[in-house]
This record gives C-alpha cells, sequence and structure tokens, in this order.
C-alpha cells in the first residue's frame, strides 16, 4: 500500500508529538586559525568577534525553521578550532580563551561552544599541555565551555603520557566543581580517534580539515524506533526488526538533512553532514535501553544486550546513509547512563555494570558515557579505565570516548542529579584493583598492525 504525502505528514507529526522526536542540535563549525596571535588578549578579542559575527543568527534562523516546519531543535551550539592550536602560538593563561568562548557563545544565545580541546594522540607541544592542565579551572570558572582531548588513534598508538595526565585533570574537575554536582566533569570527554565534524557535546570541536564555517545537524529519535519496533510484536524475526529500525532512521535522517540544509542555505554558508545518532534523554520513552528491552531483554545489560545493540546501531547507519547526502559526525546509538532513562533503570537495578558497558562500546558509538563513578576513585583508575575503552577504539578502527563523572564525597548507590537533558545517575561501583604500575610507566601503546594501509 503506497503512502502519501498527507501520510508522510501526520506521521511525522505523531513522532513528534508523541514519541520525543526531535533535531537535537543546529552545531555551527567555525574556524579560529586566523585569529592566532602573539598577544592572548588581541588574540581573544578575535575569537570573540569572529563567534558574534559568524553565529549572529544561528539561533534566530533554528527558531524560525523550528516554528515553520513545526519540528523541535532542542539545542544551538557552536564548535570552534581546538583552542591549544591558539594557545601555541599566543602562550599566556589559556582559561583567557575558555571565558571568551564562554561570553561569545552566550552573546548570540547558543546552548554549548565545545572546542576548548587539544590533540595529543602522538605527543604534547607546551601548548597543548598548557591547555590541558587548565580545564579543570576552565570549566569550573565558565558556563557553557565543554572540552575535549584525543589520546589516541589506529594510526598513533596511544600516547600513556596524556592518558596519564587525564585521569588526574578528570579527578580535579571533579573535584574543583564538586559543590556543582562535578559537572564540570560532565562537560570533558576523553576520546580515541576523535572526529572533525561532531555536532554534539561535549565532545565537539572543528577540525583543521573543515570548511571556514559549517553547519552540522544532530538528530535524535529514540522514542520512534521504540515504537516502531513496538509495533512489529514479538513474533517479528530479527532481520525483520533490523529492517523496520532501517526504515525508520531513514526517515529520522531525512528530517536532519531537510534541516541543516535550510539552516546553511539561510545563515549563507556550507552544510556540513548529518549526525544521525540515537541520543536519549531522561524522558519517559526517549531511551536507547529501552529500545533493546523491546527487541526482547528483560533488562539492558544483561545477556544478549551486545547483540541487540550491535543490531541497532548498524541498521541506525544502514538507514541513515540512504537519507543524506552527507553522513558524519559519531552517528550510531549513544549509551550514556544517566541521560536515557532506561540505563539509569538498569544500572540501579545492578544488571548494567561498567564492564557491560565497555563491552558495549564495542558497537555503538563513542562509549563510557556520562558514567558516575565513586568520589574516591583514583586517577590512576580513572586512567586506566580510560586506556581500556581507547584499547577498542584502536584496535577496532572506530571512535571511543570516556565521560567519567568522580562523584566527589559520595559512594557506590549513591545518586548524582544534574537535571535538563543531562540528567542523574547512579553511582557505578569501580574495581579497586590497582593498575598504578602500568599507568607510570608512561611513554605509548604503539599503533597496532592494522594500522599500515597506506
Amino acid at each position: 500500500m503506497w503512502t502519501t504525502a498527507s501520510d508522510n505528514i501526520l506521521e511525522t507529526i505523531r513522532m513528534i508529538e508523541e514519541e520525543n522526536l526531535d533535531i537535537r542540535t543546529i552545531t555551527m563549525g567555525i574556524n579560529l586559525l586566523d585569529c592566532a596571535d602573539s598577544d592572548i588578549d588581541i588574540s581573544c578579542k578575535k575569537v570573540y568577534e569572529k563567534i558574534t559575527t559568524k553565529a549572529k543568527n544561528l539561533v534566530k534562523v533554528a527558531k524560525e525553521i523550528e516554528s515553520e516546519y513545526g519540528i523541535p531543535i532542542i539545542n544551538q551550539r557552536i564548535t570552534v578550532t581546538p583552542i591549544s592550536l591558539l594557545v601555541s602560538v599566543s602562550g599566556g593563561d589559556p582559561v583567557k580563551y575558555a571565558k571568551t568562548l564562554d561570553a561569545a557563545a552566550k552573546e548570540v544565545g547558543a546552548s554549548f561552544v565545545g572546542g576548548y580541546s587539544a590533540l595529543v594522540q602522538k605527543g604534547m607541544t607546551k601548548g597543548e599541555e598548557a591547555l590541558i592542565r587548565s580545564i579543570p579551572r576552565a570549566l569550573a570558572e565558565t558556563d557553557i565551555v565543554c572540552s575535549s582531548v584525543n589520546i589516541g588513534s589506529t594510526k598513533a598508538g596511544i600516547n600513556m603520557d596524556a592518558v596519564k595526565l587525564m585521569g588526574q585533570i578528570v579527578r580535579e574537575t571533579a573535584e574543583i566543581t564538586k559543590d556543582n554536582n562535578c559537572f564540570g566533569a560532565a562537560k570533558l570527554v576523553v576520546f580515541c580517534n576523535a572526529v572533525e565534524d561532531n555536532p554534539f557535546m561535549a565532545g565537539g570541536f572543528h577540525g583543521v580539515s573543515e570548511p571556514e564555517v559549517v553547519i552540522n545537524t544532530g538528530v535524535s529519535g529514540p522514542g520512534v524506533v521504540r515504537e516502531a519496533v513496538r509495533k512489529a510484536g514479538k513474533d517479528a524475526s530479527m532481520n525483520e526488526i533490523a529492517e523496520i529500525i532501517k526504515k525508520t532512521a531513514f526517515k529520522v535522517t531525512r528530517m536532519g538533512q531537510l534541516v541543516g540544509a535550510e539552516a546553511a542555505k539561510r545563515l549563507g554558508v556550507p552544510f556540513g553532514i548529518v549526525d544521525l545518532s540515537l541520543a536519549p534523554t531522561p524522558a519517559v520513552g526517549d531511551s536507547v535501553a529501552q529500545i533493546l528491552e523491546e527487541i526482547g531483554l528483560e533488562t539492558c545489560g544483561g545477556p544478549g544486550t551486545t547483540a541487540c545493540l550491535a543490531m541497532l546501531n548498524d541498521a541506525v547507519k544502514k538507514g541513515g546513509v540512504m537519507a543524506s547526502s552527507s553522513v558524519g559526525g559519531l552517528s550510531g546509538a549513544f549509551i550514556p547512563v544517566s541521560e536515557d532513562a532506561g540505563m539509569i533503570a538498569a544500572a540501579e537495578k545492578g544488571v548494567l555494570t561498567l564492564e557491560k558497558l565497555e563491552a558495549m562500546t564495542c558497537v555503538c558509538s563513542v562509549g563510557l558515557d556520562m558514567i558516575i563513578i565513586p568520589g574516591d576513585t583514583a586517577a590512576e583508575t580513572i586512567s586506566a579505565i580510560i586506556a581500556d575503552e581507547a584499547a577498542i577504539g584502536m584496535i577496532n578502527t572506530k571512535t571511543t570516548a570516556c565521560r567519567l563523572i568522580p562523584a566527589i564525597g559520595k559512594e557506590a548507590g549513591e545518586k548524582l542529579v544534574f537535571g535538563g537533558l543531562l540528567g542523574e545517575g547512579p553511582i557505578m561501583p569501580v574495581k579497586t584493583t590497582k593498575a598504578d604500575v602500568m599507568i607510570n610507566r608512561g611513554g605509548k601503546i604503539p599503533s597496532p598492525i592494522n594500522s599500515l594501509k597506506n
């Protein structure tokens, strides 16, 4: 039976009203390399002027499209060139750049700004190390600045000196923001194989190979996928479920393509990519975990979880690639515990564990995302968790990451509440065996043999 245009419109309206379908973000990427100056104050002034000029109509255009098309656009964000590149030229206190980004993004009404970042997979310059060591203060003294550090890649291997340092930085960031629920650590991501066109926070930055200015969109629709699977019933085969997910992802991604292309046209800048990730929220029904449970699991995290997630992730990508002229970013299923009602419930039951989440990383986007851990977790242990995640990314030629939040002063089984899209989550236990000797060795884990593809 053929569907009419009216049927498609009514279906989209239903998905928006009943199933939490939305455009999670329109993100403008801005190249700041021409703002570099040997005087940091002059450089910061150039950064502020460029962001407030290029992004001055970003929120206005998003609101216009939202109103005209009836499609919710939740966030308008900005990504910038890794700030460590500017610090390497200017010297000085890197936090000046963080405060400049914060002020400029607030001036244009953006939700978040990403790019207080450094790419150190092969080693650290003085500017990169200075920026990394400034991250705790930068995230404590700003409101909407996000930070990321790439410590490994398939081509370069894993920089274990950077891994050791990032364990300390994650913990210090949580400690310095403990009076604000350790919120600083929720804005800090440690990557392996970071991508240059990620529109999602906290890991977004504008890569050096990107255009001068670009618009990227991030779509989301866990609720829509879950409802499609539910309607299929319990007698549908797994390949039939995969086909349903694929068709649903196609519809969701087409909407992201439409909105992104229209926003780019109105802003007079190139359209970049659609990130077709299933990004959950704490809202009831808007959960990746609940998709997996609808497929047939009693609780996310139990036996069968990795297989279901692998199928979901693959089907989403297959459907999305057909729907957009340019798919990029991270694209897949996110599993941020504190942002997903189903993940929260599974963790509270003790079924979803840190070790199972690490296994799930092998088949989904990103990895250990928004994981709240006991406040007394040692920096070396945090580094070891980061190293494990990076190893999965390095060997499997995929992006992996850690967004770990040590809940200072709290223990496993307690809860940390952020509110908003970041939600809340139980503090998950961490194995207390030590990896201090390994972490303190420093050096590098060499790139794997599968990196030799030239």
